[in-house]
């Protein structure tokens, strides 16, 4: 019972989040309008980047690893391997399958250009950057849209990941589902950090995704359902830092993360 309510979760949530209090034209049942997901993926942008198209593209110190986007999708160089997920390579592909037209380059690199974050940074203003920015402040709805296919292909995995808990997962998942808000957290968390199934995506043999902030999350109900994934979702990323290696000094984003995670019961 509980299983198939969180496989029809992806279909649930295109009829549940508007995130603003005007109606969009042209809904229909099956998915959201370009509208809905202009307006989804920029409050998505305003969390990753606070809304800024300087912010698409991005190099945080400490980092080996170009961030992408509305969503901050993540984009190795050659040769360098990390432990989070690569999804930039991910949403180029998806975009070609779905007939969106991308920059020519992105073409012929399945690898970020820039070998670092200098490298990065010294070529911000060029016609490479300067491209890409304007692709990706054009492709709100696709990026929106891709992150939404990324929930949708975690959702039966997550349950199947949660071995004793899994019961307790499906009915979290199907409280949030049932609010605009819980709706949102869903999607904005799992590409904010991940369905925490990498098992490269560990400090401690702890991870901090999806699944986790859904098992140690306890909600009474549906109102409260938000409000418990957030408090949850705060637990776990202070419980990252922590186990963190003291070297990447992510107590300096700690802040923010919470900040992010309190936007979903605004």
């Amino acid at each position: 019972m509980m299983s198939k309510a969180v496989c029809a979760v992806s279909r649930v949530l295109v009829l549940l989040i508007f995130l603003l209090p005007c109606q969009s034209v042209a809904q229909t049942p099956d998915g959201l309008s370009r509208a809905d997901l202009e307006r989804m993926g920029r409050r998505i942008w305003q969390n990753e980047c606070a809304g800024r198209v300087e912010g698409l593209t991005s190099w945080n110190v400490g980092e080996n690893f170009a961030s992408l986007g509305i969503g901050h999708f993540i984009w190795y160089p050659a040769g360098v391997d990390g432990p989070f997920e690569e999804s930039f390579p991910a949403l180029i592909a998806w975009m070609r399958r779905r007939g969106v037209e991308v920059p020519g380059w992105l073409l012929e690199t399945a690898d970020c250009p820039w070998p670092n974050r200098a490298a990065f940074l010294k070529d911000r203003d060029s016609v490479k950057q300067q491209e890409l920015r304007v692709f990706l402040s054009r492709t709100v709805a696709e990026q929106t849209e891709f992150i939404m296919a990324r929930l949708d292909g975690s959702l039966a995995r997550l349950t199947s990941a949660a071995g004793a808990a899994a019961d307790r997962v499906a009915t979290n998942v199907h409280l949030l589902r049932q609010t605009p808000e819980g709706a949102f957290a869903l999607v904005d968390y799992v590409n904010f950090k991940g369905d925490g199934l990498s098992p490269t995506e560990r400090y401690k043999g702890q991870g901090w995704g999806l699944l986790q902030v859904l098992t140690d999350m306890k909600a009474r109900d549906a109102a409260d359902a938000p409000r418990a994934f957030a408090d949850s979702a705060k637990r776990v990323l202070t419980r990252r830092v922590e186990n963190s290696p003291p070297e990447r000094g992510e107590r300096r984003w700690l802040a923010g993360w919470l900040n992010r995670c309190e936007s979903y019961v605004r």
